[in-house]
C-alpha cells in the first residue's frame, strides 16, 4: 500500500510543476498547503501516509517532497531486489502496456523484478523514454529527430 501511495505521489509532483511551486512557496500559508494536498491526493492514499504529508507541511519540509519519493522508491527497490526503471511518454501509458513494458526490460536486464515510475511529458512527440539508473534507452520522437538533426549536422559537404 505505502509503495503505491509513494508511486502516486511521485507522479503528481513529477507531472506538475505548478505543484511543486505551490508546495515550495513560502509565501502560501501552511492550511492551504495542506488544504490542496488533501483535495489532490486525498482520495488516492492512505490515512497515514496523508497524515505524513501534514508532518511535512507542518516540519516545513513538503518542498522536499519530490526527494522524499524518489528515495523511498530507491531504498524500497533495494530491499526488494528490483530495479527502478523511470518511463517517461507523451500520455499515460494503459495497464496492459505497463505490463508488457516490465516484461521487456526484465528480459533485458535479465532481473526478476523491475517497478516502474511513470511520469508524462508531450514534448517527447512520441514514443517514450527509459532511464534504469544510468543507462537511458531513448524511443521518443523527439528523440530520433535530435539523433537525425545531430547526424546531419556532422555531415560535411
Amino acid at each position: 500500500e505505502l509503495n503505491q501511495d509513494i508511486n502516486v505521489i511521485y507522479q503528481f509532483v513529477s507531472n506538475s510543476n505548478d505543484l511543486e511551486r505551490f508546495l515550495a512557496n513560502p509565501v502560501v500559508t501552511k492550511e492551504s498547503k495542506k488544504t490542496v494536498l488533501k483535495d489532490i491526493l486525498g482520495e488516492q492514499v492512505s490515512g497515514t501516509t496523508l497524515k505524513f504529508l501534514m508532518l511535512l507541511v507542518d516540519k516545513d519540509r513538503i518542498e522536499y517532497l519530490r526527494y522524499v519519493a524518489t528515495s523511498y522508491t530507491a531504498l524500497a527497490a533495494k530491499e526488494s531486489s528490483s530495479e527502478i526503471a523511470e518511463v517517461t511518454s507523451v500520455t499515460h501509458l494503459s495497464t496492459d502496456q505497463q505490463e508488457k513494458l516490465k516484461a521487456k526490460l526484465k528480459q533485458l536486464r535479465c532481473t526478476s523484478n523491475i517497478e516502474l515510475v511513470l511520469k508524462v511529458d508531450p514534448k517527447l512527440l512520441g514514443g517514450f523514454v527509459v532511464q534504469i539508473g544510468s543507462s537511458v534507452m531513448d524511443f521518443s520522437l523527439a528523440g530520433a529527430l535530435k539523433k537525425m538533426q545531430n547526424h546531419f549536422q556532422s555531415v560535411t559537404l
